[in-house]
Formats: C-alpha cells, sequence, structure tokens
C-alpha cells in the first residue's frame, strides 16, 4: 500500500496523532500531549498509509490512514555536534511489525540530513527490549545511558 510522510501542523491531525503518542505516554493525559506543539523546536511527522479507491470509481476518494509518528528536534549538546532528537517514535500497536517504522526512520533521517545534522539519537526506555532491537537493527549503536532525577 502506498504511504505519505508529512509534518503534522493543524488541530484535526494532532487530533488523529494523539491517540497513538499516547500508545507511548500511557500515564499522561490528551492536554499534555498536545502541549507539545507548543515547544519551539518540536516538530511531529506521521507516516499515511493510502488505500487508493479501485480504478473506475470516479467519486471514490482514497482513505488516508496515520499508522505511525516521529516527533524531533535539532540540538546541539557535548557529546555531538548538530543532531536530530527523537523524542517520541510510535508505530501504531497493530501495525508493528510490518516495516513502517523502518520507512518513518529513514525519512526522519533524511530530514535531518537535509538540515546538516551529524546524527540522529534518542533514548529508549530500560527494559524495552523490543525497541532497542528495532534500533539496533536500523543502524542505531548504544553510545552510552541516559540517566536521570525526578525533581
Amino acid at each position: 500500500m502506498p504511504t505519505e510522510i508529512r509534518e503534522l501542523t493543524t488541530d484535526g491531525e494532532w487530533d488523529v496523532a494523539v491517540p497513538i503518542l499516547r500508545q507511548l505516554w500511557s500515564h499522561v493525559d490528551d492536554a499534555f500531549v498536545r502541549e507539545w506543539r507548543e515547544e519551539d523546536d518540536y516538530r511531529l511527522f506521521g507516516l499515511y498509509e493510502i488505500d487508493e479507491p479501485e480504478s473506475g470509481h470516479v467519486d471514490s476518494k482514497a482513505a488516508v490512514t496515520l499508522v505511525a509518528v516521529a516527533g524531533v528536534s535539532v540540538q546541539r549538546v557535548l557529546h555531538h555536534e548538530r543532531h536530530c532528537w527523537v523524542h517520541d517514535f510510535v508505530v501504531d500497536e497493530p501495525r508493528r511489525g510490518e516495516g513502517l517504522g523502518s520507512e518513518l526512520l529513514d525519512r526522519v533521517s533524511e530530514w535531518a540530513r537535509d538540515r546538516d545534522c551529524e546524527h540522529l539519537s534518542l533514548a529508549c526506555r530500560a527494559g524495552n527490549d523490543e525497541g532497542r532491537e528495532f534500533y539496533e537493527s536500523e543502524g542505531l549503536d548504544a553510545w552510552g545511558a541516559v540517566l536521570e532525577r525526578e525533581l
């Protein structure tokens, strides 16, 4: 099925994306997730599947379904020069394992290269072995560990 990746900028696009983002952020409410739109550098991209109507149906429109999202920003930190930080990366749970995550990660990498980023970086929650295996299979290497303290 053909796909399309585009930046999500409208309220309607975010309305569709929030339930997918909440698969990762299940412990917060929708309002918290929507606040990310106000962050200066946060960009949200969506991978859409396009189900084209059968040929010959003049009045038919393609069905477009959001199946994955990636929230990113361009940053500079001590351990890397300019890089793309992936804050959120979620493939809709029933669609995992179909190659959609690989496609979205490739497109986000392309977007980052176009902005002169030297690396694509992310944090993978401890215990998320399936996620870590996916990222490693996509060529991401463990560089270190993210340590944090609750404040």
